[in-house]
């Protein structure tokens, strides 16, 4: 059976992903200061992240629209699945499904099937990957479904971040806390509820300290590493991303690890030297 899977664009593709002929991208529009920028191919990382320095206010995305995912679903793939992120920060699971919708009413039976990641950035990667592997191997539509989904309950995202600003200019963090916060060098180590919703772990004085956590936090949870692949996302900071890659390597077997520079979206949550694992 042909497939494709649609992968909002605050998933990072690897180089196989994008030259397989299976994955496209959905990309959302990044709003900085009223500078608009499309999250897709022509998305330049240094000027958006300069932008953002300079900007007072906070930078801002919009999903892709019901009809772009219309559009998106077309074709000759008989199966159609979408990876978006958390629909806990984003409208983009939402559209999706409201595209799916207005889609069957149009064109009559297909099979789409939309996922929350539950997760973002390199965590959707990952779902992606998954999908894939799944298809390969000669699944159903319903099989590929459930096991897909299975993984998504099994999975788990953590952040750092070097810069609180963008919480700050988001009202998460009031401007006296962020300012002792970065006068002590605090960095805090994120993760996510399993339905998606950001929460701070731990936090620690200065980045490096704060990676050992978040290495500590991974070890500590995570579940037959020999069979995972495990995802780094990294935004502007290639260094900082390949030292959590050894740190992790160091003390569990991990199947895979994969380490990608930030798309858009996840440059404008992650932020300037921001790193991303999902497992």
């Amino acid at each position: 059976m042909s497939y494709k899977v649609i992968v909002d664009s605050c998933g990072e593709l690897t180089p196989e992903m994008k030259n397989s002929g299976k994955i496209f991208t959905a990309p959302l529009i990044l709003n900085v200061g009223g500078h608009l920028v499309v999250d897709d191919e022509t998305f330049d990382q240094a000027d958006f992240l300069e932008r953002v320095a300079k900007c007072s206010e906070c930078p801002k995305s919009s999903c892709p629209s019901p009809e772009s995912y219309m559009k998106a679903f077309q074709g000759e793939a008989e199966r159609v699945y979408v990876v978006t992120l958390s629909a806990e920060l984003s409208g983009s699971y939402n559209s999706a499904v409201l595209g799916k919708n207005l889609f069957l009413e149009e064109y009559g039976e297909k099979d789409i099937y939309v996922f929350n990641s539950r997760s973002a950035s390199v965590g959707e990667t990952l779902i992606a990957k998954k999908i894939m592997e799944c298809e390969e191997q000669g699944m159903t539509f319903q099989e590929v479904i459930d096991a897909v989904e299975t993984y998504i309950d099994g999975q788990n995202t953590y952040f750092v971040l070097e810069s609180l600003e963008t919480l700050r200019k988001n009202g998460r963090l009031t401007g006296l806390k962020a300012l002792a916060a970065s006068v002590l060098k605090i960095k805090p180590v994120m993760g996510a509820t399993k339905h998606g919703i950001i929460i701070q772990n731990v936090q620690a004085r200065g980045i490096n300290k704060s990676l050992v956590k978040m290495v500590d936090r991974v070890v500590e949870e995570i579940v037959q590493p020999e069979e995972k692949i495990l995802g780094i996302a990294h935004c502007n900071c290639p260094a900082r991303a390949e030292l959590v890659k050894e740190m992790l390597q160091k003390r569990i077997p991990l199947k895979e690890v994969i380490v990608l520079d930030t798309r858009g979206v996840s440059s404008m949550y992650a932020n300037d030297g921001g790193v991303i694992i999902a497992v």
